[in-house]
């Protein structure tokens, strides 16, 4: 079998948490891109996606009420009902915290007690499901203390709303506050070969309260795929195109693509895809220390199966170095997001 060919993969799972454990597919999918910001929408080919993806085993699905915003919960809530697994399959995740209003004006980060609750109720109605399995404050809202906007998460637990807790985008001192207010199960962070900040102050305190690590963007946004090869390669429609993803832009662009002709020499020599070894390398970080479930976007089938097939890339520790010394953090250029004044330190 060539990493290309999932007809025979063996479904993965792992198991994020160990206070509030659950147990998730290896592989799960990001569904934010089938209703916004990376180009045109094809709400036919995104419900596709997410059929086979369950199909071939990746049943952690992703979403936010933000996202479209709104139309994605309900894009995911009705591909869930009108697929041939049906709910019970589905570990189904969302968040709330970065309010909207419906044209998509953005209106802040908000982890007042009250919209917790709120969002909640209509983040279900939304999915038409009776409870989510795992919840996530979107972002951290500094003008309201973690315990209280984690309480108020509790409180959902409590009522049978939520199965378990994450966090997106929190630092250390804040886990550790909100851990201790109810046990978090995941955070969701950026994390790839091309942003390792984490390594540094998050992942140690994941590892000893044991807290599960849920990375999106692991193919750093698409660039570590090898697909994108310079900025025309993006639509105008694309949010990558924008200022707001530095990564994108100029002599940034080709400094980072540079360190991608570096990935795709080693795929090269594996017989797999620069983006099927750069999410081996996520999947090979996952381990007793932290658990690891990535969730890849994409909104076509064809992309999905070729994530999947990274299931199959099996990395030594040798090669996890050369890809390290690949692509050293001190060479990739440019920030991650534009503005990073909303993200947790």
């Amino acid at each position: 079998m060539t990493v290309n060919d999932t007809s025979t993969t063996t479904p993965r799972t792992t198991r994020l948490g160990t206070a509030a454990p659950l147990t998730v597919s290896a592989l799960g999918l990001g569904c934010m891109g089938m209703s916004e910001f990376y180009g045109t929408r094809d709400q036919a080919e995104a419900t596709r996606t997410i059929h086979r993806a369950l199909d071939l085993g990746v049943t952690f699905l992703d979403t936010a009420d933000m996202y479209g915003p709104f139309t994605n919960e309900r894009l995911v809530g009705a591909a869930i009902s009108s697929s041939a697994q049906g709910r019970d399959a589905v570990q189904l995740a969302t968040k709330f915290g970065n309010e909207r209003l419906p044209d998509g004006t953005m209106v802040g980060v908000n982890g007042r007690p009250e919209y917790v609750r709120s969002a909640c109720d209509a983040s279900l109605q939304r999915l038409g499901v009776d409870v989510i399995d795992l919840y996530y404050q979107h972002r951290v809202d500094f003008s309201v203390p973690i315990e209280e906007t984690v309480g108020a998460m509790k409180e959902l637990v409590d009522a049978g709303k939520v199965r378990f807790l994450g966090l997106s985008e929190a630092g250390p001192q804040t886990i550790r506050r909100a851990h201790g207010v109810h046990p978090i199960t995941a955070l969701q962070t950026e994390y790839s070969l091309f942003t390792r900040d984490l390594e540094d102050a998050v992942w140690p305190v994941l590892a000893e309260l044991g807290i599960g690590l849920v990375p999106y963007s692991p193919l750093g946004r698409g660039l570590l795929t090898g697909a994108i090869t310079s900025a025309s390669d993006l639509t105008e429609d694309d949010s990558r195109s924008s200022g707001y993803f530095p990564r994108f832009q100029g002599e940034a662009l080709d400094a980072n693509l540079a360190l991608v002709a570096r990935v795709r020499e080693v795929s090269d020599r594996l017989g797999c895809t620069p983006g099927q070894l750069a999410l081996a390398w996520v999947l090979a970080r996952s381990g007793d220390e932290v658990a690891v479930a990535p969730i890849p976007g994409t909104k076509r089938t064809s992309y999905l199966q070729e994530n999947v097939g990274a299931l199959d890339v099996e990395l030594t520790p040798e090669l996890v170095a050369e890809l390290d010394a690949a692509v050293p953090r001190s060479e990739v250029a440019g920030e991650r997001y534009g503005d990073m004044s909303s993200i947790d330190a």
